[in-house]
């Protein structure tokens, strides 16, 4: 393992929140981002938000393009300095023959390299896992792309929506009489940039405890297969009952009650009745206890054949009253039920704060410092207070911290390395 330098730059002071005295589990872990967008960046703050030092190599001129997407103000992004924190960002031109020997100087002393190119990028590079492993016989190497390394679709383009469709997920997303719907988050390439970190982990530990890693190292993740494995029994259903799962909107096809309800006060709430037990606790609840022991109603089957009944009773006795008495009501009788919550309200909600979810920070918009509130760090574990170090770094801003620290460049060097630009290619 490497070590982790201490006091790098940022908005915010270094590393605070954090604790520095060794108990995050990954201190002392090297991470190299060459990735872009979000599947490798997602992957890559994973292991920053738990102390590993990230070093997210991007192209000097305009960076990783997540830096202009949904910015309607300012030089960076939010969604970048959500996804970027806790990183340390070096501008580097990955095709220049500097910028090359940068980055194989810094996988000499990394733990893990996350990289989201087309594959066989990073190979006409003279950056595969060869090269790398050749430098590191010990570096683990995570790659995502949209089909994976192998198979015959390997060299196709893939971003998250087009492995959203290929898994399946958005044929059965959205209304019936309407086109494919999608999830109003990167679902495809988070998953993936899950999967990436605990793939990456399982070899860390493998080769802990003196393991043989299979001489490769290499984590294969491609973008559909995260997303297929959400989709539980979509194939065994069409092959042991010749379903074909369709369209259902807010609704579970043969999971009954569950989904939204309208309430008095022209909100929404979500309950999901759908267990046995709950179901009967749900009736006694909108006062129909006759249904709660109603017997024809005690299997899923049976609520399946009166599922318009069910929610049209349940719609009713939601529309009578304003969504804080629904909450309390349910609350009290054990049935899982959450508000159709806004970006206002979980900004503000009193339990998202007590468990710090929302943390602000400085950055800087448009010249002038201010306030912002971003997520906080999931899962919570002990010896970790889940505070964010920093967030996403401007661009280039640890490049001669990094190239001078790690890769052991000279100035020269350093002032050669954030030369020409990079396209990514994906």
């Amino acid at each position: 393992m490497t070590e982790n330098p201490q006091g790098p730059a940022s908005q915010d002071a270094p590393l605070a929140g954090l604790d520095t005295h060794g108990s995050l589990p990954l201190e002392g872990i090297r991470v190299l981002e060459l990735g872009s967008f979000i599947a490798a960046p997602f992957a890559a703050r994973l292991f920053g938000d738990f102390g590993a030092e990230v070093i997210k190599v991007e192209r000097p001129v305009g960076g990783d393009e997540l830096r202009d997407w949904r910015k309607t103000r300012g030089e960076t992004s939010m969604l970048f300095r959500t996804m970027g924190r806790n990183k340390k960002s070096v501008a580097l031109d990955l095709r220049s023959d500097i910028g090359r020997e940068a980055v194989l100087r810094m996988a000499a002393s990394s733990d893990v390299v996350i990289e989201n190119f087309r594959p066989g990028t990073l190979e006409k590079w003279g950056l595969g896992p060869d090269e790398l492993r050749a430098q590191n016989p010990d570096l683990v190497m995570v790659r995502i792309s949209g089909y994976g390394q192998t198979g015959p679709y390997k060299d196709r383009a893939g971003f998250g929506s087009s492995a959203e469709s290929f898994a399946g997920l958005r044929y059965v997303t959205g209304e019936a009489d309407r086109p494919a719907g999608r999830a109003a988050a990167s679902i495809g390439d988070t998953v993936a940039g899950l999967y990436g970190v605990i793939g990456a982990l399982m070899l860390l530990l493998k080769k802990a405890r003196g393991g043989d890693t299979g001489g490769g190292q290499v984590v294969d993740v491609a973008l559909y297969e995260g997303v297929f494995s959400l989709l539980e029994s979509l194939v065994p259903d069409y092959d042991a009952y010749g379903m074909v799962r369709q369209r259902t909107g807010g609704r579970l096809p043969g999971v009954v009650p569950t989904g939204s309800y309208p309430t008095g006060d022209d909100l929404e709430v979500v309950i999901g009745g759908n267990s046995n037990s709950v179901f009967k606790r749900l009736m006694r609840a909108v006062g129909r206890p006759d249904l709660a022991d109603d017997a024809s109603l005690e299997t899923t089957e049976g609520r399946g054949a009166r599922e318009e009944e069910l929610n049209g009773i349940i719609a009713e006795w939601t529309g009578a009253r304003d969504l804080k008495e629904v909450l309390d009501v349910l609350s009290t009788e054990g049935v899982p039920a959450g508000p159709v919550y806004d970006a206002p309200s979980i900004a503000n909600d009193e339990h998202y704060l007590a468990r710090d979810m929302i943390q602000a920070h400085e950055v800087v918009i448009d010249g002038e410092p201010e306030l912002v509130r971003f997520p906080g760090v999931v899962p919570k574990i002990p010896g970790h207070d889940g505070r964010v170090a920093w967030v996403g770094p401007d661009l280039g801003q640890h490049t001669e911290e990094v190239l001078r620290d790690v890769a052991g460049l000279t100035d020269e060097q350093i002032a050669r390395a954030a030369g020409a630009d990079v396209e990514a290619v994906r």
